[in-house]
């Protein structure tokens, strides 16, 4: 079973390659690019694009950050929580059986 998710997943990493070195090759003018303050040299339309979606990712990730570390400490909350629950419980467990004896 592992093989086959391997095998998937080397299959779709090879048809999203393809499919960058084609979008790559067809989109090869060269474009310079104006921000207002600073004008970038000109550079084809697939390192400006490749460029974009990079730094989008990589902001979405810096955005998810802070939840991601809200979420973290909300589950290690949860199971100091739970292994205290769990001794209570034990504990509790273990007097029932003295009272009975």
């Amino acid at each position: 079973m592992r093989w086959i998710k391997g095998l998937i997943l080397a299959v779709i990493l090879l048809v999203v390659l393809l499919v960058g070195i084609l979008f790559a090759v067809n989109n090869q003018q060269t474009i310079g690019l104006n921000l207002i303050w600073i004008e970038l040299p000109p550079v084809s339309l697939s390192v400006w694009l490749l460029a974009s979606l990079a730094s989008g990712v990589i902001v979405g990730m810096l955005a998810m950050l802070g939840v991601y570390a809200r979420l973290k400490a909300r589950l290690a909350r949860a199971q100091r929580h739970s292994k205290q629950q769990q001794k209570e419980l034990d504990r509790l467990r273990t007097q029932e059986l003295k009272e009975l004896t």
